[in-house]
């Protein structure tokens, strides 16, 4: 799973993501990417963080609840990327 993750220092949401990305097993690969380095992020992104990408497809994902454990982010994970990669094989 490679994933990449639209952020900027100090977001709390952000961060919190971050962090149960790094619990889920396999953990997947994470590129994070801080809007505050480029102007084409920012404006696309400015009020839209965290913002999870697939890396392979650059599919944007649906934002998980703040609230989600570990394993619900997990399993929308997993939900999304099976059916995205169902849909590149048809």
């Amino acid at each position: 799973m490679q994933l990449i993750l639209y952020s900027k220092p100090g977001c709390h949401l952000c961060e919190g993501l971050q962090e149960k990305l790094a619990q889920i097993q396999p953990q997947p690969q994470l590129e994070i990417r801080d809007i505050t380095s480029r102007a084409d992020w920012f404006a696309a992104y400015e009020y839209e963080i965290p913002v999870l990408v697939d890396a392979v497809t650059q599919r944007t994902l649906p934002r998980p609840s703040p609230r989600a454990s570990v394993a619900q982010l997990e399993q929308m994970l997993q939900k999304y990327l099976s059916e995205s990669q169902q849909n590149e094989t048809k």
